[in-house]
């Protein structure tokens, strides 16, 4: 899946205002005087120490308490060259090299002055993407197992998006795009608003996570009717609101252009959505050919001040507040990034080894003590300030945070659940699509699944149920078919392990669960990482008997090319 990172500029940092409730089966948080005390005291966090062992573990007694975060200087990134390089003088060269400048190159370096201009900012390279085309192939023998809509499948809440209005952006778009294949002696599309509603779910993703990339195998879903005569995909972005000027660049492009005057296709549907960011406003246009006609076709979008498609029911997956993540510098932090790897020792040490890259790792640091009596450690990002976190089930049942520090270490403990947490199965991560935060999925004894909405560091005891998937003895989050929805790894007692692919809301995708790997029953932890091969490459670590650690590549949408990561590993288990 062709992906590409749209540029971060932060502009403003927003306040992330979480609200926590008392609604649920879990009891209220505890006041802060009681906090403290009902959190592991024995929990040490402190400077990162390399893992020699008996030295490095002398010295764990020396640790120093965590102090508390500041928040983080964020600076304007200096001028490129490329903006404005600076140029070096005869003069200069001389100095540089030991050598007295003449006079004659002294005259030569200082020019007259020259009038004072004030240069006009460059204009931000918009970033593109080719069109996305569907072999013909898949599209003459359809797979007789196409999915189908799942029963409960409304949208998450856009989460960083602008909610303006965007019916007349989708007729501009829609009318220029017809204007331009009867120009061209072609047919007009015609319009289906479950087409839209495909295009429009992909175009809030996308602008909401500010990333350019096709949904994959996008004419499977079963929004897209089964097309027979062809299938593609078309995607821009622009710093104005000027939804004409999409089509316009797309004619400017050779890929694009080709896809708008396919003669085969006879359908459209168009998503705009609007950010308040440097890119304003993201189009996604999918184009289908049929044999015949489905039911439902319309001549036009129609036009009108309303929006183009009513705005979705609330949810659990509802973002708290709008928030942008800063990008900060990790390199001093005690976890550097998604891909490394956090184990627990017989000790309770904790253990980080950093993501080098090409499924390599540095050498184990300490970064804290303590967690004997833990569950699980799941790290996670779960206040989306740029800094990983800590997020500990103690066996106790309480559930606690430790919020990371981009200069090292962490905060001191939130507890955010006070009982009944050692009885639940957990996998952590960005279930809900459109919600930067990341939520926690719960597998109780009986087999019922539940989503856990971020609160911040408020209690966590309002839930929802996301469906029956039977009882399981480890659960992992991670998006296992590329298609940019987070999915769950169910592994069983058998030691099978069944994929529950997600929509991207509280709902699983209503299908068949196949059953993509056999043979884990000694598998005892699994750890979902990023960038461990590459940039937005994904994979799971497997924690196995015989003290092996092994890597599987998910980038491809099924788990390949497994190796095993160096140790040593006895004695310890994965955090996830």
């Amino acid at each position: 899946m062709k992906k590409l990172v749209v540029p971060a500029i932060i502009g403003m940092l927003s306040s992330l205002a979480l609200v926590s409730s008392s609604v649920g089966v879990l009891p209220a948080p505890l006041p802060e005087s009681q906090s403290a005390a009902a959190s592991p005291r024995s929990v040490t966090l402190g400077p990162v120490t390399v893992d020699d062992g008996g030295a490095a573990r002398a010295n764990m007694s020396a640790l120093s308490r965590l102090t508390p975060a500041v928040d983080p200087d964020i600076r304007p990134a200096s001028p490129s060259t490329a903006a404005g390089e600076l140029t070096t003088t005869p003069a200069e060269v001389q100095q540089a090299a030991g050598q007295a400048p003449t006079a004659a190159a002294s005259a030569e370096a200082l020019p007259a002055p020259a009038p004072t201009t004030t240069a006009p900012a460059p204009t931000p390279e918009v970033p593109w993407i080719p069109p996305l085309w569907a072999p013909d192939a898949e599209l003459a023998a359809p797979s007789p197992t196409r999915l189908a809509a799942p029963e409960s499948a409304a949208l998450a809440a856009p989460e960083a998006l602008v909610p303006d209005s965007n019916a007349g952006a989708i007729l501009t778009v829609f009318n220029r795009i017809n204007e331009y294949r009867v120009s061209k002696g072609l047919n007009p599309v015609k319009y289906h608003p479950t087409v839209a509603g495909l295009a429009q779910e992909w175009s809030d993703s996308i602008a909401s996570r500010e990333v350019i990339e096709h949904r994959a195998s996008f004419w499977t879903d079963p929004r897209a009717m089964n097309p027979n005569n062809g299938a593609g995909e078309v995607i821009a972005i622009r710093t104005d609101r000027d939804a004409a000027q999409l089509v316009e660049w797309w004619k400017s492009s050779t890929g694009h252009n080709a896809l708008l005057l396919d003669p085969r296709f006879n359908v459209m549907g168009a998503g705009i959505s609007y950010t308040n960011s440097t890119y304003q406003v993201w189009g996604v246009v999918n184009f289908f050919g049929y044999t015949t006609l489905p039911a439902g076709t319309v001549s036009s979008p129609g036009g009108g001040s309303g929006g183009a498609f009513p705005p979705p029911a609330p949810s659990m997956c509802d973002a708290p507040a709008r928030h942008m993540p800063p990008t900060l510098d990790l390199s001093a932090a005690a976890i550097k990034g998604p891909g490394d790897l956090v184990s627990v020792d017989s000790t309770g040490q904790l253990l980080a080894r950093a993501a080098t890259g090409m499924r390599t790792f540095a050498a184990a640091k300490i970064i804290g003590s303590g967690f004997a009596g833990a569950k699980e450690v799941f790290t996670t990002d779960w206040d989306r300030d740029g800094a990983l976190d800590l997020l500990t089930q103690w066996s106790s049942g309480t559930l606690t945070l430790h919020r990371g520090i981009a200069s090292g270490g962490f905060q001191a403990s939130v507890t955010l659940g006070s009982g009944g947490w050692d009885t639940l199965t957990l996998a952590v991560g960005g279930w809900c699509a459109n919600n930067r935060l990341p939520q926690i999925l719960a597998l109780d004894a009986a087999g019922n699944l539940y989503l856990y909405p971020n609160k911040g560091t408020g209690d966590l005891s309002e839930r929802t149920p996301v469906g029956a998937i039977g009882a399981a003895r480890k659960l992992s989050m991670v998006d296992y078919d590329a298609d940019g929805f987070q999915d769950l790894l169910v592994l069983r007692a058998d030691g099978s392990v069944q994929l529950h692919r997600g929509w991207g809301t509280t709902a699983l995708r209503a299908e068949t669960r196949p059953t993509v790997a056999t043979g884990w029953g000694d598998v005892t932890g699994i750890r979902a990482l990023k960038d461990v091969t590459g940039l937005n490459s994904t994979g799971v670590a497997l924690r196995r008997t015989n003290d092996v650690v092994q890597y599987w590549d998910l980038t491809s949408g099924s788990l390949a090319s497994p190796s095993n990561i160096p140790g040593p590993w006895t004695g310890q288990r994965l955090a996830h």
